[in-house]
């Protein structure tokens, strides 16, 4: 896994995970970003607004240096206004709270550590870049099925299965991706909704962790099972996962083509953008083989 603190440009990598990188051929396993787009339940939708285009600026005439401009020269601009959890992306360590002070991680309370402007602490700009052996568990795939149903869980049973199939080993330093088989006919509403609710249950989250993962993510909506089947605990997987243990949570991230070509493990790169006061950060992780 690389190390470093966000915003230095320091980066030091694991010579083990960059021999992964053998053929060069890089998987994206983002989701693209569009307004319209799937997002989970109480995020606001993903907006994209031209903020500044070449007739505004020549009608306005308010931009300085296009004040002696025969060429006509101008540039169009945009506003997004989005959530940063939308599509691809990772969750940071003060994307989760539990308890009376709504806590985060480390204990850090919402009451007294909660700014205008965002957590003051654990928020995006500490998400570490993610340069590391990656690893995909193709759970559909191991059952012999196209993807997963509505509500189906992925536990230990699941996970072995999968592993045992791939022949694949987890090690320490791993981030570690499961495949539902969510995204097989991404963005159609239809197959989404035929999916609904499958993910990770906490015995396969607690099984990835006792394996020293560095991350954990998937293809879904919200990576976890839903119903999580744990009465008063409706998001135990993010709350051990990021609030209890500080482990990254990566949701959408798109496997279809690593199930595809039978890819089980691939050098994994993923760079968050080190936004102060967001909870998460969009990413276009690769899975480099």
């Amino acid at each position: 896994m690389s190390t470093g603190q966000a915003g230095t440009g320091v980066l030091q990598l694991s010579p083990e995970a960059l021999r992964l990188a053998r053929t060069g051929r890089a998987y994206d396993l983002s989701s693209g970003w569009w307004p319209g787009m799937p997002l989970s339940e109480g995020h606001p939708p993903f907006q994209v607004l031209t903020y500044r285009s070449p007739a505004g600026e020549r009608n306005q005439g308010d931009v300085a240096f296009l004040q002696d401009n025969p060429l006509n020269y101008g540039w169009i601009s945009e506003l997004l206004m989005c959530t940063m959890h939308t599509g691809t992306h990772i969750d940071a360590l003060a994307h989760t709270t539990c308890g009376p002070e709504a806590a985060w991680h480390g204990g850090h309370s919402s009451n007294k550590e909660l700014g205008d402007f965002g957590p003051l602490n654990n928020d995006a700009s500490e998400l570490p870049p993610l340069v590391t052996r990656g690893v995909t568990f193709d759970i559909p795939g191991a059952l012999g099925i196209e993807r997963l149903g509505r509500s189906q869980p992925v536990g230990v049973e699941e996970l072995e299965a999968a592993a045992t199939r791939q022949r694949l080993e987890v090690r320490s330093g791993d981030v570690a991706l499961v495949r539902t088989g969510t995204m097989l006919h991404w963005p159609d509403v239809t197959s989404l909704v035929e999916c609904e609710g499958t993910g990770l249950s906490l015995e396969g989250a607690l099984w990835l962790l006792d394996r020293g993962v560095v991350a954990v993510g998937g293809d879904n909506v919200a990576l976890e099972v839903d119903p999580s089947g744990r009465p008063g605990d409706p998001q135990p997987v993010h709350r051990t996962l990021i609030q209890e243990r500080g482990i990254p949570i990566l949701e959408w991230v798109y496997q279809e083509e690593l199930a595809r070509d039978g890819v089980s493990e691939f050098l994994f790169v993923c760079l968050p953008l080190t936004v102060k006061g967001a909870t998460g950060s969009m990413v276009r992780p690769l899975a480099i083989t």
